[in-house]
């Protein structure tokens, strides 16, 4: 299998509720360093996975729409704990719309899949992999 990977960042305020996240109950900032590996089982006519410049445009507009925004104030997240599982989903999912749009070329139609990866620090880390 070939992968690429591409990164971008991503700054958000949120809160959680119940008990299980602790003082995250209120709200709080977080920044987030974002991977998006796509992967194919084979190299498409170019020898590329997928093209990096169009990957890292799509992910940073993915991430755009997110970035330096209450989540808790985003009507698609109203009552949704927004953690960082559900965070990778979200930004995966977005990104495989992308993909099937043509957004990263017609090469890319021969992905086979796309994981997406929230570092929330040095430590700690959460990732949504899909298929395409």
């Amino acid at each position: 299998m070939f992968t690429i990977t591409v990164r971008d960042h991503l700054m958000v305020a949120h809160s959680f509720s119940g008990e299980v996240f602790g003082p995250a109950q209120r709200l709080h900032g977080a920044t987030f360093l974002v991977d998006a590996t796509f992967r194919r089982a084979t190299l498409d006519d170019d020898n590329i996975v997928v093209d990096i410049g169009l990957a890292t445009q799509e992910l940073g507009a993915v991430v755009g729409d997110l970035n330096y925004r209450n989540l808790d104030d985003e009507p698609a997240f109203k009552g949704i704990n927004t953690s960082t599982e559900f965070l990778a989903k979200v930004i995966a999912d977005r990104l495989a719309e992308r993909v099937h749009a043509g957004a990263l070329g017609e090469g890319a139609r021969g992905l086979s899949g796309l994981q997406v990866t929230l570092h929330e620090s040095h430590v700690a880390w959460a990732s949504y992999e899909r298929d395409l």
